[in-house]
């Protein structure tokens, strides 16, 4: 099948790498290059590195609603335009432009968790199965027609960094299947029930402050879901403390005030919280590097007492 690729993010990359083993990828849309570190040099986006590496054309569109690229997409002339991690809404032009349609790749067993950050939030909410979903696209936020779903299980070890690696490989192998069933007419549309529908908003940095009135698991969910970043964090004297990994211990210390460090050996320290305590086995101070709580401990004066805000 003639297919355009959208997609930005390390995450889309396995789709795109799929597509080319088994159809004819005839552009690659992905989002304008972007400054990146200190030196503030434009970097690629994972999609776009991927495609010129594979002597694919690249696309950049600052919008894609502009009426010039709408046209320049038409040129191609595509069966089916397949989005993974895109980061622009697509209009209805586009929507309506391939003759098998826009399908999309999404991060969730929807409705549950549309938006921006499915699995972040799948893990920080507790869950311990997520999946993909094939969609058609639609004008609203991920409300489009099912087709395919596949489960993926969250172990309990699982971060953002390893259910990313599961689910990216779980979406590749989905997508195919999704377009052999459109290509055979063997696949239905399911339409989405609105009341079941939840969201997953865009992580940003307040969604990484701790608060150690909630349980110990909650917490360490927390964690989970922003490892590698960006990280959930809480104060000690004034300066963020990003935390990746803990174990709770249910019932210590319950005269302690939430946030205070109520003990320090030299392996770990232990933070009350809701339901017990946190024992902090890996952070990251302003400035360090991320390390384990022992490493860290032996050039670092932790305080009992002190409470974490």
């Amino acid at each position: 099948m003639r297919v355009i690729f959208m997609g930005t993010p390390d995450f889309a990359v396995a789709s795109l790498e799929a597509l080319l083993r088994e159809h004819e990828v005839l552009a690659v849309i992905t989002q304008p290059d972007k400054p990146k570190g200190r030196g503030k040099k434009l970097a690629f986006s994972p999609v776009k590195e991927y495609a010129l590496a594979h002597g694919l054309a690249v696309l950049q569109p600052e919008r894609v609603k502009a009426p010039e690229f709408v046209e320049e997409l038409r040129k191609y002339n595509a069966e089916l335009i397949a989005v993974t991690a895109f980061g622009q809404i697509l209009p209805e032009e586009i929507l309506n432009m391939p003759e098998y349609g826009c399908i999309n790749v999404h991060g969730s067993l929807l409705p549950k968790y549309r938006g921006a950050a499915p699995m972040q939030r799948a893990i920080i909410d507790g869950e311990t199965v997520t999946g993909i979903t094939t969609m058609f696209m639609a004008k609203g936020m991920d409300t489009g027609d099912m087709l395919l779903k596949t489960e993926v299980e969250i172990a309990p070890e699982d971060n953002f960094e390893t259910l990313h690696d599961k689910m990216a490989a779980a979406g590749a192998s989905l997508l195919l299947e999704t377009i052999a069933g459109l290509e055979s007419g063997m696949i239905q549309r399911i339409p989405q029930k609105e009341e079941d529908a939840t969201y997953a908003p865009m992580i940003d940095k307040e969604t990484g402050h701790i608060s150690w009135e909630k349980g110990g698991q909650e917490i360490i969910n927390l964690m989970r879901g922003l490892t590698p970043g960006p990280g959930a964090y809480t104060l000690y004297e004034g300066e963020p403390l990003k935390l990746f990994r803990a174990e709770a211990e249910n019932g210590a210390f319950p005269d302690a005030e939430f946030g205070e460090i109520v003990e320090v050996t030299k392996q770990a320290f232990a933070v009350k919280c809701g339901d017990g305590v946190l024992w902090v086995r890996e952070l990251q101070a302003r400035g360090g590097k991320r390390m384990s709580a022992d490493a860290y401990l032996r050039g670092h004066e932790m305080k009992e007492g002190v409470l974490l805000t």
